[in-house]
């Protein structure tokens, strides 16, 4: 069953990070060394989430906001497993 995540994309960070909230729903913060510019902070997007499900990066799909810093993203894998980790790493400290 697919899980739907929200996020905010942070392109040009110091470090690669995933954890965190931000605005009203919470979205889950995804800060990446890679700049805006060609899906370069894209593709780190989908790499950084794929470590932090402990999934394949295929497992993750850009449905909204290719261009923007806030995406929907839909993930292939156990929809009670994705929510209780998505929950843990919104709530995990906010650094930015």
């Amino acid at each position: 069953m697919p899980f739907l995540l929200e996020i905010r994309v942070r392109p040009n960070a110091s470090r690669n990070k995933v954890g965190g909230s931000v605005g009203d729903p919470p979205r889950l913060v995804v800060a990446v060394q890679a700049p805006a510019v060609d899906g370069k902070a894209n593709d780190a997007v989908l790499k950084e989430l794929a470590q932090a499900f402990n999934l394949r990066r295929r497992d993750f799909t850009i449905v909204y906001g290719e261009l923007g810093r806030d995406k929907r993203i839909i993930v292939e894998g156990i929809e009670l497993d994705l929510k209780a980790r998505y929950d843990e790493l919104l709530g995990e400290p906010k650094l930015f």
